[in-house]
């Protein structure tokens, strides 16, 4: 009997050297997965918390160029975070409809 299996790699929530990805292999039921959940989770909470932070900094006139500036690139690390997180969870739910549509 042949199984046919479809498992996608995950994109995890950090890179590599070099800024290269990290990819995971499995179920999404072990140790790495589960830290990759926590991470990815912690991410998703200091983006939300550094929305508010830089609404009120633009809502303070008396805020500098260097403030902003600083505010812009936490917000670009953020993004960035993010993105991967949506791109990866996007991915598992992708992998998870295939899984549904093809059961074994």
């Amino acid at each position: 009997m042949i199984r046919h299996t479809t498992q996608a790699a995950r994109l995890l929530p950090w890179t590599g050297e070099e800024g290269k990805p990290c990819y995971l292999l499995g179920d999404g039921g072990g140790y790495v997965s589960r830290v990759a959940d926590n991470i990815e989770s912690v991410q998703l909470g200091m983006a939300a918390d550094l929305l508010g932070h830089v609404e009120d900094l633009l809502s303070d006139r008396s805020a500098t160029p260097e403030q902003l500036r600083y505010a812009v690139a936490r917000l670009s690390e953020s993004l960035r975070e993010v993105h991967r997180v949506a791109r990866s969870r996007g991915a598992r739910l992708a992998v998870a409809s295939v899984r549904a549509d093809h059961p074994e």
